[in-house]
């Protein structure tokens, strides 16, 4: 350095270096834990559209950060550039970088099997997206995206999108709707309100309806109602007390009567079997002898004492 070089030069050097130095040791000492942590790489296939997914969005595994999305590109450009455009399967291939001891081909074997899978899902009302690693039951619905070249990284196959599912649902149901016959439905849907209302009112033809049976239902209730009031109630005991007597009077008499005409026709068949008997040993008193005695049929249960009229 020459004797007429100012020396706030050398100063300002110094300055700036150790500025420098100092900013070093800062990034070194709180950045240390991302420069030296262990990382590797993975990548997944996507079908479906990515928009709101960019570079550097999150990769979670059940909302826990554990890598960010390092490039976002094409298969075409990527595997396919030496097929024919219409040839091109042209997935979105979605290369990650993971946080943390890098998995063996194995160990993602085995979480691919127990149906751990990608899938781009959204931060709320944001509109943010970010890849959600996760174990999903219906995985099997979805098996993983065919492909014929060898990647770069290991492949964790993906699921769609959820709002693609959800829009994907509208879709149909929109063009299964078109395709159904609107002029047919509404005549079924007429004649089935028109048996409703033949149901509810009746249609004049014996056939009442629910309407007037529920009222005849009404009237009967309140009839029974009434009938067990207290006061109709113990009426109606009196009469059912009053004719339970008369009826077991009658059963009485009837008795009585039955007993005195039993008695009569047994003394007529004792008369009959002694003129049987007579005429059985001795036939010709019959003619010749003196008449037997006039039989008098039971009358009224009334007869002379011997049973015989002279």
């Amino acid at each position: 350095m020459s004797n007429n070089s100012n020396p706030n030069y050398f100063r300002l050097g110094v300055f700036v270096l150790a500025a420098i130095g100092v900013l070093v040791a800062v990034i070194l000492i709180f950045g240390s834990g991302k420069f030296f942590k262990k990382s590797f790489y993975l990548e997944t296939y996507i079908k479906q559209s990515v928009t709101g997914l960019d570079s550097g969005a999150a990769v979670r595994f059940r909302g826990v950060k554990i890598g960010q999305v390092t490039t976002i590109g094409l298969t075409g450009d990527t595997y396919e550039k030496d097929l024919p455009f219409e040839k091109r399967r042209q997935y979105v291939v979605v290369r990650m970088k993971i946080f943390g001891e890098e998995l063996t081909r194995e160990q993602l074997n085995h979480f691919v099997k127990e149906n751990m899978r990608a899938r781009v899902k959204s931060m709320g009302i944001t509109g943010v997206n970010y890849i959600e690693f996760d174990f999903v039951p219906s995985a099997s619905d979805y098996p993983p995206l065919p492909f014929n070249w060898e990647p770069d990284y290991p492949v964790l196959p993906s699921m769609p999108n959820q709002a693609d599912e959800i829009i994907s649902g509208i879709e149909k149901f929109i063009a299964a709707a078109n395709e159904m016959n609107i002029d047919r439905t509404q005549k079924k849907l007429d004649e089935v309100l028109a048996s409703l209302n033949s149901m509810m009112v009746g249609d004049g033809k014996g056939n009442e309806g629910i309407i007037r049976s529920v009222k005849e239902l009404n009237t009967l209730l309140s009839r029974i109602v009434k009938v067990t009031d207290k006061d109709e109630l113990n009426i109606l005991m009196r009469e059912l007390v009053g004719a339970v007597t008369s009826l077991r009077q009658t059963i009485t008499s009837i008795q009585g009567d039955t007993g005195a005409t039993i008695e009569n026709l047994k003394q007529t068949s004792e008369n009959l079997n002694e003129l049987s008997r007579i005429a059985s040993q001795s036939p010709a008193s019959l003619i010749w002898g003196e008449p037997p005695p006039k039989i008098v049929l039971p009358m009224n249960g009334t007869q002379s004492p011997a049973g015989v009229q002279k």
